[in-house]
């Protein structure tokens, strides 16, 4: 058996503590988070355009989007009837308090909340269960984190996920803070200063732990980016973490929501093809090289703007006559294996991705078992 120690999150309890990261859109919904439920870890559920499969999703994206959070959460429960659930929600998501309530209702165990800080969390999960676990990734936000929730509502962090720069999708660094760790290069195993991120992951823990002092009760630590082998994983840990958060790892199982085409652009992909792109969103995001980035980067070079036919409503901060492209659309097309015309986020390691797994299998290597 392995000799991680379960995941205590107040009165939850993971017995492997593995968290599956939330992937948008419509990569990690109920098959892949009820399988990591199921199998003894903590599965969440992206809501990042959750709804993009409804009909009415055109027309109407919010409540589609709705009625999606509570269908994907139903549906994962039945596969996981005892295990933690929840949902990972953007705080650049427009109408972010709405979704987060509606989290609440469907029965969500746990939020995890980044793309942003989310400084209003508590007060949409007041009176509820639900755990809350703020994304952070450098001493200074998850210090700004803390003292607003301790100053504002008297409380602290159920969780707090520390996400690296090795992760996917969109990143907590700007682009000069990725080359000081050698995170975005066309060699990142080889680049990538570790040494230096972890002594940042020191000094987020140090801030975590005054505060955890001031509150008399442990606050678990997951580290996140870049984790895909027990070594990995333990690595992590004698680093004093309690869990790590684990996405692109999962992505190429047989339970994983995403197409067959999408895993196999994975499968697929080389360490070269992994990049670091400007997202529509500001931040910069980590994805896989393909035609439609090709084609944004050569539009932008001749100084060209995609034409937005329909703004899906999904960020708080877009301006649809300003971006170089609508990542609804790009994410969606994914979820839907159109590559050529999708944006395939992806964590650095997507490159190490052979073959199609199980979710029980990948738990188990990781763990140790």
């Amino acid at each position: 058996m392995t000799m991680l120690k379960p995941l205590k999150i107040g009165d939850l309890t993971a017995n492997i503590p593995i968290i599956q990261g939330g992937m948008g859109v419509g990569i990690s919904l109920h098959s892949l988070a009820g399988a990591v439920a199921k199998a003894g870890g903590v599965g969440l559920i992206s809501t990042a355009q959750i709804g993009f499969q409804d009909p009415d999703f055109l027309k109407a994206p919010m409540e589609a989007n709705m009625r999606a959070i509570r269908a994907e959460f139903e549906k994962a429960r039945q596969i996981a009837p005892k295990g933690i659930l929840g949902f990972n929600i953007m705080v650049a998501t427009r109408n972010y308090a709405q979704y987060v309530k509606e989290a609440v209702k469907a029965g969500a165990d746990i939020i995890v909340s980044g793309a942003g800080l989310p400084v209003s969390l508590p007060e949409f999960v007041e009176g509820a269960k639900t755990k809350i676990a703020p994304i952070v990734s450098t001493a200074k936000s998850a210090s700004v984190i803390c003292k607003l929730w301790d100053r504002k509502y008297k409380r602290i962090p159920d969780l707090v996920v520390i996400e690296g720069p090795l992760a996917g999708g969109h990143l907590g660094f700007s682009r000069e803070d990725l080359s000081k760790y050698g995170a975005d290069t066309a060699d990142v195993p080889d680049t990538y200063n570790q040494s230096a991120y972890d002594e940042e992951i020191r000094g987020i823990m140090k801030v975590i732990s005054q505060f955890a002092e001031k509150y008399g009760k442990h606050i678990p630590v997951a580290i996140a980016g870049g984790i895909y082998t027990h070594e990995d994983v333990m690595h992590a840990m004698d680093l004093g973490a309690d869990a790590v958060q684990v996405a692109t790892r999962f992505v190429t199982t047989e339970e994983c929501d995403a197409p067959m085409a999408y895993k196999q652009a994975y499968i697929d992909a080389k360490k070269e093809d992994i990049v670091i792109t400007q997202s529509p969103v500001g931040m910069p995001g980590r994805a896989i090289r393909n035609a439609f980035l090709d084609k944004i980067t050569e539009c932008k070079a001749r100084g060209e703007k995609a034409k937005i036919t329909h703004c899906y409503q999904c960020l708080e901060h877009c301006n649809p006559a300003d971006i170089p492209y609508c990542i609804t659309k790009a994410l969606s097309n994914a979820a839907e294996g159109k590559l050529s015309e999708a944006l395939l986020f992806c964590g650095s390691n997507a490159y190490r991705c052979d073959r199609i797994e199980t979710v029980d299998a990948v738990m188990r290597d990781l763990a140790g078992i």
